[in-house]
């Protein structure tokens, strides 16, 4: 069982400081969010021994990376490590299969070749095994990238912006892919991006980054409704909820998902009952009411406890909930918190008008 990720760095580059303190998850995907200059490449950097802080102290999976205080730095060729960059980076002159031998041959002990046909299937690039990289589209050239860092068999993968460079068509052609990293590796994702629906998409764990620092750090549903950082305040601010194929009502073209306590009615999914997937709710699709109401179009009705209030000062109050076990937010007007008089610890009834299935 792979342990926390520690990591601590202080960098001054003068306009520009870094100053992080972080335990991570030492599985599945932590997404490091934050705007253009918010230090997440900076800090994914360090982690790679690619920037040395002069302060530091890195250990990952029980192993001691870089700690100042007793002059330990391992360079980045003696770091367990896989790491996509925004490009591909592949060799052009070789095969896919070439691409991928290349880092098998980095690998110190041969086992790592035993884990081949599982990355290759992972990553869907098996009949793509004789092509050069130019006869490849983004997509694909990018999945044969996390593949070669796969095939290192990395004590962490890293992975800076991978989809920045690929268009709307292709980002949508990854992104399944990537979706599974989380539910079949055995070592930690630290994945970079400013998309907030990479976020949703991807994340169990995620840090946000302001300027250098780390203003939150925790579970998907749990940071992201945080009302004292910004993603709670945005207009497409949203919570995303793990949730489970229970039921399909055929004749209606429905289908019923249960999460941590309760039930949701979706559009028809085509899935199998069981099949776990991803429910990403807007706030602006979330509407408060003081009772059940006895009749409405809006099929998702339940029970929730207020949990926090904070208004926007531009007419706007930004309502966080308990449903169940899930963290929910919605956005309404001042005047209606107002006139409906919330409060926190107010048990109320939300009504959930639109849903997207994410996974």
């Amino acid at each position: 069982m792979t342990q926390p990720i520690t990591a601590r760095f202080q960098l001054d580059y003068g306009a520009f400081q870094l100053a992080v303190d972080l335990c991570l998850p030492g599985s599945g995907v932590t997404v490091l969010f934050g705007h253009s200059g918010s230090g997440k490449t900076t800090l994914l950097r360090c982690i790679a021994g690619l920037q040395r802080a002069p302060q530091g102290f890195l250990e990952i999976n029980g192993c001691c990376w870089q700690d100042n205080e007793r002059d330990i730095f391992l360079p980045t060729h003696k770091r367990a490590l896989g790491y996509v960059f925004q490009e591909a980076n592949l060799f052009p002159h070789l095969t896919v299969a070439g691409n991928l031998q290349f880092g098998l041959k980095r690998i110190a002990k041969p086992s790592g070749a035993a884990d081949l046909p599982h990355i290759l299937e992972l990553m869907g690039i098996d009949h793509l095994l004789k092509r050069k990289p130019d006869c490849l589209s983004g997509g694909e050239r990018q999945r044969v990238a996390i593949a070669r860092a796969l095939t290192l068999n990395p004590e962490v993968l890293l992975m800076d912006e991978p989809l920045a460079s690929l268009d709307f068509k292709r980002k949508q052609e990854i992104l399944p892919f990537l979706s599974r990293l989380h539910r079949e590796l055995n070592i930690p994702v630290l994945y970079v991006t400013h998309s907030q629906q990479e976020v949703a998409q991807l994340a169990d764990h995620l840090v946000i980054l302001a300027e250098g620092r780390a203003l939150a750090s925790g579970p998907l549903s749990e940071t992201q409704s945080r009302l004292d950082v910004p993603l709670a305040q945005d207009r497409d601010a949203a919570t995303v909820w793990p949730a489970t194929i229970a039921s399909h009502e055929d004749d209606y073209h429905l289908t019923h998902v249960a999460f941590t306590g309760g039930t949701l009615s979706l559009p028809m999914v085509d899935a199998e009952i069981g099949k776990p997937l991803r429910v990403q709710i807007y706030a602006r699709d979330v509407s408060i009411v003081l009772e059940a109401p006895a009749a409405t179009s809006i099929l998702n009705v339940l029970p929730g406890i207020i949990t926090g209030l904070a208004d926007d000062h531009g007419g706007r109050t930004v309502v966080r909930l308990q449903v169940g076990n899930q963290a929910l937010l919605a956005h309404i007007t001042q005047k209606s918190a107002l006139l409906l008089n919330l409060q926190i610890g107010m048990e109320v009834y939300v009504q959930i008008k639109g849903t997207s299935i994410l996974n």
